[in-house]
């Protein structure tokens, strides 16, 4: 990585609101303000961990409400690869997947709707955000923190959160706990440094069969996760009506991701963990 943008966001007190992958879902967008709203939390107390624009219908509405919004994002690989104007989404998956086959669909559909002024937006989001809350210091990236795409998953072994937390002190200096994304499962796990956070996105449910997805509550130190109920159901048809007809647009409301070949074997369905 070269020069790491950093912002530092300050104190932040009383409940902080963190989510990921908005991924053009602008009905879930919606559902989060107004869950936000509900919750008395603020735009300046919601980290976003990055991907505002992804496999959905709507990136250019997507990314003009969150640019709007004021919320904290950090940098994603679909920020750094729309803002570079590149051919793919740079997300990581092993070429010939089919998660790699299917991002050829989203990814051009969401690189003609958005503006120039939205890639140069997303060109100055930071690569790491940090801020004080309850007496700790957290930082924000989005995968790795060296490699922007890096699926880090619940079950990931020790070494990878070793190895992570490593970089990012190296780049910061020390944090009691850090806050990703990207690989689109919400989890909390506790290492040998401190705790690792990832809030889940809010575009596309966890591969679990429902509809929902997640956000995750920071407040007085301790993190809880909440289900976000949206119109699912408006959102697939969006999809349809733009093309967007690759499998994502029904795993909205089936909950089942169109191909579990990026999730390791023992996050996958029974029958196709061996796959």
């Amino acid at each position: 990585m070269s020069r790491v943008n950093h912002q530092d966001l300050g104190q932040l007190n009383g409940p902080i609101v963190l989510f990921g992958g908005p991924y053009s879902n602008l009905q879930a967008l919606d559902a989060l303000f107004d869950r936000a709203r509900a919750l008395g939390v603020r735009p300046d107390r919601m980290i976003c961990t990055g991907d505002v624009v992804a496999y959905c219908a709507d990136a250019h509405a997507v990314s003009e409400r969150m640019q709007d919004s004021g919320i904290a994002v950090v940098a994603g690989n679909c920020e750094k690869q729309l803002a570079a104007g590149a051919m793919d989404c740079g997300c990581g998956f092993e070429g010939g997947s089919a998660c790699d086959l299917l991002s050829v669909g989203w990814y051009g559909y969401a690189s003609a709707q958005i503006t120039q002024a939205q890639r140069d937006w997303m060109g100055q989001v930071p690569d790491i955000l940090s801020f004080h809350h309850a007496g700790k210091r957290y930082a924000v990236i989005h995968g790795g923190h060296h490699d922007i795409a890096r699926f880090i998953w619940p079950v990931s072994p020790k070494a990878v959160f070793d190895a992570e937390w490593q970089a990012v002190e190296h780049s910061i200096g020390p944090v009691d706990g850090i806050i990703a994304g990207h690989c689109g499962v919400a989890f909390e796990r506790q290492t040998a440094r401190g705790m690792w956070i990832n809030a889940g996105v809010i575009g596309m449910p966890p591969n679990d069969g429902a509809p929902q997805t997640r956000i995750a509550v920071l407040d007085a130190g301790q993190v809880s996760f909440h289900l976000l109920d949206y119109d699912h159901a408006a959102a697939a048809r969006a999809m349809v009506q733009a093309g967007l007809t690759q499998g994502y647009h029904k795993a909205l409301e089936t909950g089942h991701w169109p191909s579990e070949d990026v999730l390791p074997p023992e996050l996958r369905r029974p029958a196709l963990a061996s796959g």
